[in-house]
Order: C-alpha cells, then structure tokens, then sequence
C-alpha cells in the first residue's frame, strides 16, 4: 500500500477500477440469470416445488421439476395445437365435400340421381317391380288408406298400452305410499 499514497497512484487506480467495474458487473449479471436467455423465459412457483416455465416468444408452457440428476422441464401438451389441427382438418374435409357437390351440380340432367324414386310402401305383395313404376304417359301413384279393421287393431292396442301404463302408475304410487 506504500504505492497508493502518492495522489497520482491514486488516480491511477481509480481509473483501472472505473474500467473493469464495468466489465465485472456484466459478467456478474450474466451468471445470475443463466437459464433465462435475456428475459426469454418466466418462472412461477407451483404449491409441490415445481416450476412453470412460459417461453414469452412462443407461447409454449413447460413443467420444471427436481430430480436426482437435477432440474428437467417437460412441455406441457397444448390444446391449441390440437384445435388447430382438427380445424385444418374439418376445413381440408369441407373443401372436399364441396368439391364433390360440384361434380354432382355438373352431371348431366336426366340422370340417376335426377330421377323421381318409386314408393316402398305402394307395393303390394302380388305386384311386380314393373307394375309399380310409373309410365311415361303420367301415371299417378295411388295412396291405400286403412280400411275400418286396421284402425279397430291400432285403437285397441293404444288402449291396452294406456292401461298398462295407469296400472304401472298406480302400483308405483302403492308402493312408494306405503314404504312412507
């Protein structure tokens, strides 16, 4: 210290420290947040000792935990990708199907799928598929109503039905009283 009475020795020294003050406090700086990549990363404490990492460029979310080889993130599964690719996949399936509906739109008229289809239920069983179609003079489909006896079956069993369902009811309504 004998050096550093003399006031240019002083100076001297002063002026090496305002130097590598500069340079000591960067490299100080730089160790303190080694894992954080200029503010790239942040960090949230969870209840179990775990951390959040959110990466602020992209978005991605990452769980850090302590283990015996020391601390792993793992990224956390993200919806919106999933979202995403369903989306582009719904939209990828609507443009095909449209695609498809205008092949059809461009068939030509009198076509299969423009003609009319024959009724199921007009054929009777002594009928031929022949008989049934209509001919090109016009021929109109006709309609067989229920004759008196097909509508005696239905209000009959819609009667029975009816019973069954206020017996039920009432058996219920026994049973539920008088477990009370």
């Amino acid at each position: 210290m004998a050096g550093l009475q003399h006031p240019q020795s002083w100076r001297s020294w002063i002026a090496a420290m305002v130097i590598t003050l500069p340079f000591l406090t960067v490299g100080v700086g730089a160790q303190t947040q080694p894992d954080r990549e200029n503010g790239r990363y942040s960090f949230s404490q969870s209840s179990d000792g775990s951390f959040v990492r959110l990466d602020t460029r992209s978005g991605s979310i990452a769980t850090c935990k302590r283990s015996a080889a020391g601390w792993a993130c793992y990224a956390a599964p993200d919806e919106r990708d999933a979202f995403d690719k369903e989306i582009g996949r719904l939209q990828a399936d609507n443009a095909r199907l449209k695609e498809q509906l205008a092949k059809r739109d461009l068939a030509e008229p009198g076509s299969k799928t423009d003609a009319q289809l024959p009724k199921a239920d007009s054929l009777k069983s002594g009928e031929s598929a022949q008989a049934s179609k209509p001919s090109d003079s016009g021929a109109k489909i006709e309609l067989q109503l229920p004759d008196d006896k097909d509508i005696d079956r239905v209000v009959s069993f819609l009667e029975r039905a009816w019973r069954r369902l206020v017996e039920a009811a009432n058996r219920m309504q026994r049973d539920v009283t008088g477990r009370i």
